[in-house]
């Protein structure tokens, strides 16, 4: 398991490489660790975030959860508290959704500033009412927080299954493109970010997004 961290100019490029990118306390560890890596950064710096393959993450590690059960309640929490950090982040950020994104994978990609998606493949999908695990009142928040409400609705109570195009006629993300050019368009749209006031960009979000970062857990 490991979340790669590789410049491009001002752009910081995080890779999520472990198969479907499951959601687990060890991830969550790697991902926060990269965090405190950029947000320590002096300068210029905006955030990509993707995958490998076919999955950008296939949400909770509910495998691992069968054998540690009591694993489960601290991961939510902690997801829950990511996802906070990721709406306020001192730095512009994007999520290059590069294949499925199901569940917690979905709701993390909301975190993020922007989001781009694959326009051939790849889903984007809340199935917690397909597979009986229900949302919280946090985690239905973060689906409203970022995206329209008709679309979060039908997210939630539906279990369907996003295409790229139909993603971006929800309003569930803001562009879609081909395989071969979701990283490089999600590297483009951040480099166009990266030289924001930082100190200012975080007071805006947090202005934007700070109560629902609290309600999730996230303060500093």
């Amino acid at each position: 398991m490991d979340i790669t961290v590789q410049r491009e100019g001002s752009v910081a490029v995080l890779t999520w490489d472990d198969g479907e990118n499951r959601v687990n306390l060890d991830s969550l560890a790697l991902l926060n660790g990269r965090l405190d890596e950029l947000e320590g950064t002096e300068g210029p710096v905006a955030v990509v975030l993707t995958g490998v393959g076919k999955f950008f993450s296939n949400g909770l590690d509910l495998d691992r959860f069968g054998s540690i059960p009591e694993e489960f309640n601290a991961t939510l929490k902690e997801a829950k508290r990511t996802i906070g950090r990721l709406f306020v982040f001192p730095a512009y950020t994007v999520a290059a959704i590069n294949g499925h994104a199901f569940a917690m994978g979905a709701l993390i990609s909301c975190g993020f500033d922007y989001r781009v998606m694959r326009d051939d493949r790849g889903y984007w999908c809340m199935n917690e009412a397909e597979i009986g695990l229900a949302l919280d009142d946090q985690l239905f928040s973060i689906l409203t927080a970022r995206l329209p409400r008709s679309a979060a609705i039908v997210a939630a109570t539906t279990a369907k299954r996003f295409s790229g195009p139909e993603a971006l006629a929800a309003g569930i993300v803001e562009a879609v493109t081909s395989e071969d050019q979701v990283l490089r368009h999600g590297v483009d749209v951040a480099e166009a970010h990266a030289n924001l006031n930082r100190s200012t960009l975080a007071l805006h979000k947090r202005l934007a997004h700070g109560d629902e970062a609290v309600f999730l857990g996230w303060e500093r």
